[in-house]
């Protein structure tokens, strides 16, 4: 069972998320908050694998929860909620610990899952707020620049972290063994100035990389 939190200081956008995802096979909605502060306890409180976390709300926002539960002992995955007018908060939430990101207007089947995803420990990248938000905040040639320095072998293990792939996913790809895979992404992260893999990622779109297969 995929347990879940839905933090969003609205609370129509909880009850319509807890409908949606109540209704799916194997998830259940354990919890909502309607601030960050709120949110964190929860997450202490019920443990769940994924939580759906509104940024910009009264009190403490979503990007501060973020960062506090991140740091948190076996923290869940975290994916920002965003509409199309949050983009710098987006970039914030990816550098702050976030999973990823998806838009409040996703149609129910594909919030599911995403929600699936995220909790398999890959990235989740609403595609329509990706190409939004490296339009309009990238800066291509550079993003080409950075990925021009990777060897091949990292080159190709980038491009598995854009496509939401995880470290054994990768490695099965590659032929690799999943602590090799391991390795080059932590030197990924140092090579690239990424904070985390979710932003690598989308340095990895913005660059125009994709996997071969």
């Amino acid at each position: 069972m995929i347990r879940v939190v839905v933090v969003d200081d609205e609370r129509m956008v909880c009850a319509h998320l807890r409908t949606i995802l109540d209704a799916a096979p194997g998830m259940a909605v354990v919890g909502e908050a309607y601030d960050g502060a709120e949110a964190v306890e929860a997450v202490v409180r019920l443990r769940p694998d994924v939580v759906l976390m509104d940024l910009r709300m009264p009190g403490v926002d979503g990007l501060t929860a973020i960062e506090r539960v991140v740091t948190l002992p076996a923290p869940p995955r975290v994916v920002a909620l965003t509409t199309f007018d949050l983009d710098e908060y987006v970039l914030r939430a990816l550098r702050a610990g976030a999973a990823g990101f998806l838009l409040k207007s996703t149609a129910p089947e594909d919030l599911v899952d995403l929600v699936r995803v995220a909790a398999a420990g890959h990235t989740v990248l609403s595609p329509v707020a990706t190409q939004r938000l490296l339009g309009d905040t990238a800066d291509r040639r550079q993003a080409r620049d950075l990925i021009a320095s990777l060897t091949g072998r990292e080159a190709e293990v980038l491009a598995g972290l854009g496509a939401g792939r995880s470290n054994q996913q990768i490695a099965h790809r590659l032929h690799l063994s999943e602590a090799t895979v391991k390795g080059y992404v932590s030197r990924l992260l140092i090579k690239l100035g990424c904070e985390n893999r979710t932003e690598a990622a989308l340095l990895g779109h913005r660059a125009g990389l994709r996997p071969r297969d």
